[in-house]
């Protein structure tokens, strides 16, 4: 067994630097659960829709989140920006998490609501055939 979170499969999320592409200071906050039967990831999208956001598996067990949306337009023609707290044109955000081992790759779901991803990422709860076997031993090889 591994020592501390060195060892842990979530050692990517935690000790690499998150991948962050910010136009408009989206920081996708994610929030990371755990069931008996899944993994699950809400991740802060305010103002994207399904259409702006890309989620793909790569490199084994990798997942990757990107998000892109279109340019802010002012609403008025002649208008013209005072204040850009919230940010202007393109915005994005791009993150990847490296996932357990024992998930289904093949089945992840992911939904947007109110500015809220969730993305299922279900476990493979088949058991797994013990690592430890006995090895006949005899007199010649």
């Amino acid at each position: 067994m591994a020592d501390g979170i060195f060892g842990h499969p979530f050692r990517r999320f935690f000790w690499s630097p998150p991948i962050f592409r910010e136009w408009s200071g989206s920081t996708a906050l994610i929030d990371w659960l755990e069931s008996p039967t899944a993994h699950i990831l809400k991740i802060n999208v305010p103002g994207f829709s399904k259409d702006d956001i890309k989620v793909q598996i790569e490199e084994g067990n990798i997942l990757q989140i990107k998000g892109e949306g279109g340019n802010e337009e002012p609403h008025e023609k002649d208008a013209v920006w005072l204040v850009a707290e919230r940010g202007t044109g393109k915005r994005g955000f791009s993150r990847e998490i490296e996932l357990p081992e024992n998930v289904k790759v093949d089945q992840i779901k992911g939904q947007v609501e109110n500015g809220v991803l969730t993305i299922v990422v279900p476990k493979d709860t088949t058991p797994k055939s013990s690592k430890a076997r006995n090895i006949n031993i005899t007199s010649k090889l």
